[in-house]
């Protein structure tokens, strides 16, 4: 038994899961017993400045190759989330490169970014995008939005719910917090208990990690309204199949002949309806819609 107190419900009573941290073999990955948050056992490493010159994104300088490998992502939380963001004020929390913002600006009526990075800020300029370096910059300006997105940026903080509650406080009446994140409940990790996904997912980097249920309890410690949460599935069947078959990644780049949009549909409603899926996509406000 692990004596180190769960993030959302207090509780000391965890578990290991299995696997491992990819990049950090002192640290554990837990899952609390009581309400299922699955987490990391040392945080140590996060600090208040950590981002801004942590170098995760080191490995990739071609931003024109960053902005290509994300656009699939990028392109779909536009379609999803274009008429909420139509003539809105939008704010891109952890906006990364900056794909879904760049998208998003032909749909918005202002939009911003905030990114702690500080290696790509000069990127932001050369394709005028208007972000901010930190937060309190942010609180400076003034400005309040109608939607915040936060695209697999939560699973990296330290105080998840004292964040959310931060935005919120940045939202215009009738506002929303749209959070996209990584689930524990994966297909790879669960029902095919794929050893090697298991040994390579986790990352030093994602602090937490939440399903549908430690989604709205999140939710709930930082005070909002969870209005919606919805199961999406990133990697195609493709990519499971070689996981299963040769137990690496890119499945999805070297067997993609094996995809078609009906065969995914198809695939992603049948993990969605198990709760399976690799990743949720949520709405959060501060009073009920």
């Amino acid at each position: 038994m692990n004596k180190l107190s769960c993030y959302l419900c207090g509780s000391s009573d965890s578990y290991s899961r299995p696997g491992k941290v990819r990049d950090n073999d002192e640290v554990v990955v837990l899952e609390c017993k009581n309400c299922g948050l699955v987490f990391l056992d040392q945080h140590q490493h996060i600090n208040a400045d950590h981002y801004q010159n942590s170098g995760i994104h080191a490995e990739e300088p071609n931003y024109d190759k960053w902005l290509n490998d994300c656009k699939r992502d990028d392109t779909r939380r536009l379609t999803f989330l274009k008429d909420k963001i139509t003539n809105k004020s939008i704010l891109d929390f952890g906006c990364g490169v900056g794909g879904f913002l760049e998208l998003a600006s032909d749909h918005c009526r202002t939009s911003y970014g905030l990114e702690l990075e500080t290696g790509l800020q000069e990127h932001f300029s050369q394709r005028n995008l208007k972000v901010f370096k930190t937060f309190e910059k942010l609180l400076d300006s003034g400005l309040k939005f109608d939607v915040i997105t936060a695209f697999h940026v939560v699973e990296h903080l330290k105080d998840p719910a004292q964040t959310l509650s931060d935005l919120s406080n940045l939202l215009n009446e009738g506002g929303e917090i749209i959070v996209e994140v990584p689930s524990p409940s994966d297909a790879l990790l669960t029902l095919y208990n794929s050893v090697p996904f298991q040994n390579f997912t986790y990352w030093s980097q994602h602090l937490f990690l939440f399903n549908t249920d430690t989604f709205k309890k999140l939710s709930r410690k930082a005070s909002l309204v969870t209005n919606f949460v919805k199961n999406i599935q990133r990697h195609p069947l493709s990519n499971h199949l070689y996981w299963l078959s040769q137990g690496k990644p890119g499945g999805h780049k070297k067997w993609n002949f094996l995809d078609s949009d009906e065969l995914t549909s198809a695939y992603e409603a049948s993990l969605a309806a198990l709760g399976l899926t690799d990743t949720i996509i949520g709405s959060l406000s501060k009073t009920e819609f």
